[in-house]
């Protein structure tokens, strides 16, 4: 039987919706941690438009509230990202400060410190007294964790990294042809387009591409993806896929060979973790807390963002090396074994909600 430590309640946007928190926090409800803090989780955001999204955080609001003022937990762990997640967490964290809740802030947002630095200063004030106030500001990576010192010198910010589960290691080969995976938003920020203009300029070396495959899946810029893969001749090597659950994302990572992320910011993408985990390959930027999870190029290969010749040099040193895919899908994962896995992440949290409760 598990023991009890106390009550929490985390706060996060729907375990339903696409992206990186929600699939952290559907992690962390599998650890012992959602039981021995009998976790009661509130939503207070979830796809859809602003109507939908308005409704969602009134009804969230309310669950928080009550929650609060009837089952009054020990603490509240705040998941918040940057513009109107911050805005929607720091309501909320600033209700438990009044009732004398004690509450984590969880930083994930990518974009964070250029949210900060773009407000106006009565604004940055207001971010730096609540990340100031929290009883803990949970950054992602030591990156990061600078950046928010940065931001609200007198915060207590501690390093906790994302976790995984760390599926079985692989029984069978690296795949012949090699079949390469984007997962994410499919756009700008994440890369995409960038990695379609690299790809079909490798398809122009039957050499190297041979019979290689490229599969991006994710939502957003799905059609325009598939336009521009026609429009470059690279649709016989291409797949677009609309968002996958994650039972599909988990198949597709255990066929592929490389994951690639060219992204322009980044926290700390679960996605990468996840294709880590599996022992894969990965081809990501020199962005956010990426540096940190791949060891600084010793377990992946780190290009420069927005770079098309960098990205495809990089694509072709991985696909017309099956060695070098081994060697550094291998490293992925001994990094994840060592510094990802949520079984050891929970209980730092574990660690974090005790300190909160004894304050």
């Amino acid at each position: 039987m598990t023991p009890r430590a106390g009550r929490a309640l985390c706060v996060s946007t729907s375990l339903e919706t696409r992206g990186g928190i929600s699939s952290y926090v559907r992690m962390l409800r599998g650890t012992e941690l959602w039981a021995r803090w009998e976790i009661e989780h509130v939503s207070t955001h979830r796809d859809g438009g602003a109507v939908s999204k308005a409704g969602a955080f009134a009804a969230g609001m309310r669950h928080y509230v009550v929650a609060l003022l009837l089952r009054r937990p020990d603490v509240v762990h705040l998941h918040m990202s940057s513009y109107g997640s911050f805005v929607r967490k720091a309501l909320l964290f600033w209700t438990a400060w009044v009732l004398r809740v004690p509450a984590i802030v969880h930083v994930h947002g990518s974009e964070f410190d250029v949210f900060h630095d773009r407000l106006p200063a009565p604004l940055r004030a207001v971010v730096r007294s609540t990340l100031g106030h929290a009883s803990a500001v949970v950054a992602l990576g030591d990156c990061w964790g600078a950046r928010l010192s940065a931001i609200a010198p007198a915060a207590r910010v501690v390093i906790v990294p994302n976790g995984v589960r760390i599926p079985p290691a692989r029984t069978g080969g690296i795949g012949d042809p090699p079949q390469v995976v984007f997962l994410g938003e499919i756009g700008e920020r994440k890369g995409a387009f960038t990695l379609l203009e690299a790809w079909a300029k490798l398809a122009a070396e039957p050499e190297t591409l041979g019979d290689a495959h490229l599969t991006l899946a994710g939502d957003r810029e799905v059609e325009r993806a598939r336009r521009l893969a026609e429009e470059d001749g690279v649709r016989g090597s291409v797949t677009v896929r609309s968002w996958l659950q994650p039972a599909e994302v988990a198949d597709l990572l255990g066929r592929a060979d490389v994951l690639v992320l060219p992204s322009r910011s980044e926290g700390q993408p679960m996605a990468l973790l996840e294709a880590m985990a599996h022992g894969m390959c990965v081809v990501a930027s020199d962005v956010g807390g990426i540096p940190e999870m791949l060891a600084h190029g010793r377990a992946g290969m780190l290009v420069p963002p927005d770079d098309v010749e960098a990205l495809g040099s990089a694509l072709r040193r991985v696909l017309t090396d099956t060695g070098l895919r081994q060697e550094l899908g291998a490293a992925a994962r001994d990094r994840v074994l060592a510094e990802y896995d949520i079984d050891v992440v929970w209980r730092r949290f574990d660690t974090l909600y005790r300190e909160a409760a004894r304050r």
